[in-house]
């Protein structure tokens, strides 16, 4: 069971509730979608989805929260999920397009980043373009 442990009222979805059309009709989400502001609340989230069966934890959305995957990682036994979401990846292609970042480079720092931070497993909209770079690098 994938718990979304720190899931976050954040504006990183912003691409993907666009492409849904997902928007709430009125008020959003931050009724049940943790503060930014508070980092504790993933702790406690945390022991209550460990105790409820939760066979990993999962921070969503990861780049601005790396400070989270690491509490998570030192103060849990389970693994722990990075999920790098559609605002991160669309800030990237952005970036790249306008001959701003190198997305090879950047691509691989942030996952690497995540990797450090303590994620056991990233979910990425890049995941096939960063497995085809790791493998022509020879890095596994």
């Amino acid at each position: 069971i994938l718990s979304y442990t720190a899931k976050y009222a954040s504006a990183y979805y912003g691409p993907f509730r666009d492409a849904l059309d997902s928007h709430p009709g009125f008020g959003d989400k931050k009724t049940y979608q943790q503060d930014p502001a508070n980092g504790r609340e993933a702790l406690i989230e945390a022991a209550l989805d460990a105790a409820e069966g939760a066979d990993m934890l999962m921070v969503k959305p990861g780049m601005p929260y790396l400070d989270i995957i690491r509490r998570l990682k030192d103060n849990s036994d389970l693994p722990i999920a990075a999920y790098h979401v559609s605002g991160e990846y669309a800030m990237l292609k952005a970036a790249v397009e306008k001959g701003w970042l190198d997305e090879k480079a950047v691509v691989l720092e942030t996952l690497t980043c995540f990797k450090r931070a303590g994620a056991d497993i990233i979910l990425t909209y890049y995941a096939k373009q960063a497995a085809k770079w790791i493998k022509e690098d020879g890095l596994y």
